[in-house]
């Protein structure tokens, strides 16, 4: 019986034969739920679930309405127990690979190949990008900053203002370029802008002392945690 841990490694090792250039992520929530793996192609992300010999479908509804809003095509990846079923249970445009052991290799085969996935919605698959990457979208299109607007409206107006097919192309770039190192830093620069502007408009001398000391502490809880994670780089965590 295969297990997910079984699965994983080589599956990865099958989809970068298969796709070529991609960037695969692991565990991204979506929605209530939670993707298995997140392929990053060139024009496309992909949502990819995993139902092992030991899986039920327990949760595969909910899964699959979550994967539909959030990525451009999706596909579920299954052992032979669910080999037969698995096309009841997810949309005709869904990708299902199948898997099993051979001695000691595991294979992967096409049941059927991914088609576009019509219900991707635009606004939940910018949500998977952080605020910095947003703004990178917003400098590349030659869009407004809106510095203290929510990261909603942001998604909002890039959905209204850049063509699809350019869209498409930039947020691919942005996650195959993304540094996990720099996510404790674009972190606390954040915290720290917060704190900013409520020392701008605080009057009251004993609240912006506090607020200076809670920026100091965020800056040194910083710094330690940059020499704890040193040299820690998971390409395919997200």
């Amino acid at each position: 019986m295969l297990r997910d841990k079984d699965i994983r490694e080589p599956l990865f090792d099958f989809l970068e034969e298969t796709y070529g250039k991609a960037r695969i992520l692991e565990e991204k929530v979506m929605g209530k739920s939670r993707a298995d793996l997140v392929m990053v192609l060139p024009e496309a992300l992909y949502g990819i679930e995993i139902k092992s010999d030991a899986d039920t479908y327990a949760r595969l509804a909910r899964q699959v309405r979550d994967y539909e809003r959030y990525y451009d095509c999706n596909i579920v990846v299954v052992g032979t127990s669910h080999a037969r079923h698995i096309h009841e249970h997810v949309p005709e445009h869904w990708g299902i690979i199948t898997v099993e052991s051979v001695g000691e290799r595991i294979d992967f085969y096409f049941y059927r190949k991914p088609q576009r996935n019509p219900n991707m919605k635009w606004e939940k698959k910018l949500s998977v990008l952080w605020r910095s990457e947003l703004a990178q979208l917003q400098e590349w299109n030659a869009m407004p900053k809106y510095k203290d607007k929510r990261k909603e409206f942001v998604i909002q107006k890039i959905v209204e203002r850049i063509p699809e097919e350019i869209l498409r192309k930039q947020v691919s770039e942005l996650l195959f370029e993304r540094d996990y190192n720099q996510a404790a830093d674009l972190l606390t620069e954040y915290r720290k802008g917060e704190i900013q502007k409520k020392l701008e408009k605080e009057t009251d001398v004993q609240k912006q002392m506090e607020l200076m000391m809670e920026q100091a502490e965020k800056r040194n809880l910083f710094t330690h945690n940059r020499k704890k994670q040193a040299g820690h780089r998971r390409r395919k965590n997200l």
